[in-house]
């Protein structure tokens, strides 16, 4: 039972590094669910109070820095509530249809296409849409380190 808890963990976290990159989606829950089937399977004995407490404070942090990032970001380069919603969506609706190149223009376009609808000037919507792309690319990168961290993490205390 310990291989097979072991692998399914070690498979939720392989899953959750590489959908960190798909824009909206939840793989923080991903690595918890992983991380709770494995105790699940193996009866909680494995981790302590404290060691579940490092484990999820990584993960609230990575949902805390992803979301912080992209409103930083945006803000900082004069974004609107409309821009920053822009930059999410664009993000995901490029990346579901032209992939990693989607991913890389959609953030930008989303919030600059946003900003424009919302009566903004062009100048200020294209300032805005870097500051959002900018600021979604580093909440996926900080995502990323914390995912990798909890991960790390828990993989050390179980193995």
């Amino acid at each position: 039972m310990q291989t097979l808890a072991d692998g399914l963990f070690l498979l939720a976290f392989l899953a959750t590094l590489a959908l960190t990159f798909v824009p909206l989606f939840p793989a923080t829950f991903v690595l918890a669910a992983g991380g709770v089937l494995h105790q699940a399977l193996l009866g909680f004995t494995e981790l302590g109070a404290g060691e579940w407490v490092v484990f999820l404070l990584l993960l609230v942090l990575a949902l805390v820095a992803d979301n912080l990032a992209l409103a930083l970001g945006a803000r900082r380069f004069g974004a609107r509530r409309a821009g920053i919603w822009g930059a999410v969506l664009g993000a995901l609706v490029g990346t579901i249809f032209l992939g990693p190149l989607g991913m890389l223009l959609g953030p930008f376009a989303g919030a600059v296409l946003f900003e424009l609808a919302s009566g903004r000037s062009g100048d200020a919507a294209l300032r805005a849409g870097v500051g959002g792309a900018l600021g979604l690319f580093l909440g996926i990168f900080l995502r990323l380190l914390l995912h990798a961290a909890a991960g790390a993490y828990f993989y050390s205390r179980i193995s």
